[in-house]
């Protein structure tokens, strides 16, 4: 059988750059703070880092609002910096890819300042103007909170412009072969530095047409096979992974026959995790599994339990978003778009046995998964900061002024002060000696699967329970079969299975073997991963 290309059982870490360490005490995380943490990344378990914008970039949308695709923001430090990083990175095994933002740039671009500037600048057609703000009707309005239209009129331009998010960010025309160009241009200059791949941003939304919703057009499809092909062909071994808020069988098409995507992210798992175990029901992750079709041979989901971006509800019913929204965001102001803006652990309140129970069904689900910064020492988030950047506080390293995360005076936001989630008791300091800590379980869970072949690539075979709250399934690939149970309930809950054979649980650092023909028991929330016990 041919080797599984490498991103198909790796796990990544997403690194906020400004988030992290800062080294020179400006109050922003930078590449060469983050160099020093490396080696704390690595003992993580992780394979790859995912690198949110860097760029050159007014940083009114987390730098997502590019304003130079080929330059670091100077926060950051330099290319230089960025550079060392990479090498620092390599070094240590770990794969870095970053963010690519081929949707839409910054209206503080050079290319949009000439296009509104000159009717009849070359850079005039980079965009999508209107004389007026009726075209593309069926496009949904994705930022509801804060935009009521996808047109804005230029003053200078005289004009309306287009833009799938905030009125800040102007789309790209991508029936213009020069931007295509443009873009090949950037891949190609981040690809030559030396990094792995591309996490590709917003891309169901490249291409426009009168009668549709402006998602998923098939002109998009062909464009992305196009860059795909550049990069197989100059780039072997480097991987575009798709983020595209979509449902399973819409996301089929982005990874072609598989000449399109290598990765795609599977948003709607993501709070269906959150539905089964507030309602004690493996009901949303078995139906929505069901409902993934196949994907080609190559190719791979991507998972994450929390992210930089509110927890999406746009792929739920109104109903079932509601739903969410009461439980797990009752104050108002939790809530974001379509979505909630909260970390990890605050959504499961803080609860030891729901976050280990989540983060060990979440690892061995199929697919590649993502930790976030953060994550794994359980910390906390600030909901009355603007937008989304109550999840994109500084990284709290240790008791010390500033969380650690700096020896200046400020912070590009303030560090968490509030109980439970208090930088002075929750950080790496804190934890990195105790065996019961976020931290310690995290690099268990992540060292557990990493030891599986199956947990990593296996197929999926579900196990019927005769409970609805208890969710079990083999993995079975290359190496040892493992039976996951997750018990989605805070009561004890008969597995409904007697192993046939003595199987050990490598989720039990004891070692606990269940005996065969022995029906297994399960405590509130209990997570089991099992093998056989001579394995």
């Amino acid at each position: 059988m041919p080797e599984k290309p490498w991103y198909h059982e790796a796990v990544f870490f997403q690194l906020n750059v400004r988030a992290y360490v800062d080294s020179d005490g400006d109050g922003n995380g930078d590449f060469r703070g983050a160099i020093t943490k490396l080696d704390y990344i690595r003992s993580l378990g992780v394979d790859c880092i995912w690198i949110q914008p860097m760029y050159m970039s007014p940083w009114r949308d987390g730098g997502y609002d590019i304003a130079d695709y080929t330059d670091i923001h100077p926060d950051f430090g330099t290319i230089d910096d960025f550079h060392d990083f990479l090498d620092a990175a390599h070094e240590r095994g770990l794969r870095v890819v970053i963010d690519l933002v081929m949707n839409h740039c910054s209206d503080q671009h050079p290319w949009f300042q000439a296009a509104r500037a000159l009717p009849n600048s070359l850079y005039r057609d980079y965009f999508v103007w209107s004389d007026t703000p009726h075209k593309y009707e069926g496009a949904r309005i994705i930022f509801l909170d804060v935009e009521s239209s996808n047109w804005t009129y230029d003053e200078i331009a005289g004009q309306y412009f287009w833009h799938r998010f905030y009125s800040h960010q102007p789309d790209l025309n991508y029936d213009n072969p020069d931007v295509h160009e443009e873009m090949f241009r950037i891949v190609r200059f981040w690809l030559n530095m030396g990094i792995d791949g591309f996490r590709a941003d917003a891309v169901p939304y490249l291409y426009e047409r009168e009668g549709t919703n402006c998602e998923n057009l098939p002109e998009t499809h062909a464009f992305l096979k196009k860059l795909r092909a550049m990069m197989d062909r100059e780039y072997p071994g480097r991987v575009l992974i798709a983020e595209a808020n979509q449902w399973p069988h819409d996301l089929l098409p982005y990874f072609g026959d598989g000449d399109e995507f290598q990765v795609c992210f599977h948003f709607p798992i993501m709070p269906r995790l959150y539905m089964a175990l507030k309602a004690a029901d493996k009901t949303p992750i078995v139906n929505i599994l069901a409902d993934t079709p196949p994907i080609p041979a190559g190719t791979q989901w991507m998972t994450f339990l929390r992210n930089h971006d509110e927890l999406t509800l746009e792929m739920v019913t109104p109903e079932e978003r509601q739903w969410m929204w009461a439980n797990y965001a009752a104050e108002p102001r939790a809530r974001l778009n379509l979505g909630i803006r909260r970390r990890l652990l605050p959504l499961l309140e803080g609860d030891k046995r729901r976050w280990l129970a989540l983060n060990a069904l979440f690892l061995s689900l199929l697919g590649t998964p993502i930790v976030y910064y953060g994550d794994e020492i359980g910390m906390g988030d600030n909901i009355w900061l603007d937008d989304r950047d109550g999840v994109r506080t500084p990284m709290q390293w240790a008791a010390a002024p500033h969380a650690g995360f700096t020896t200046g005076d400020k912070t590009y936001l303030p560090v968490i002060e509030q109980a439970p989630y208090d930088y002075r008791q929750v950080n790496v300091a804190a934890q990195e000696n105790d065996p019961d800590s976020y931290l310690a379980w995290m690099r268990f869970l992540v060292a557990a699967r990493q030891s599986q072949p199956s947990l990593r690539s296996g197929a999926r075979e579900w196990v019927e329970t005769g409970d609805v709250a208890v969710l079990a399934s083999w993995r079975r690939g290359a190496g040892e079969p493992v039976l996951g149970i997750f018990n989605l309930s805070d009561s004890v809950r008969p597995a409904g299975i007697a192993p046939e054979q003595d199987m050990r649980d490598l989720l039990s650092r004891e070692g606990r073997v269940y005996p065969a023909g022995q029906a297994i028991a399960l405590a509130p929330y209990a997570a089991l991963w099992l093998v056989g016990a001579g394995a």
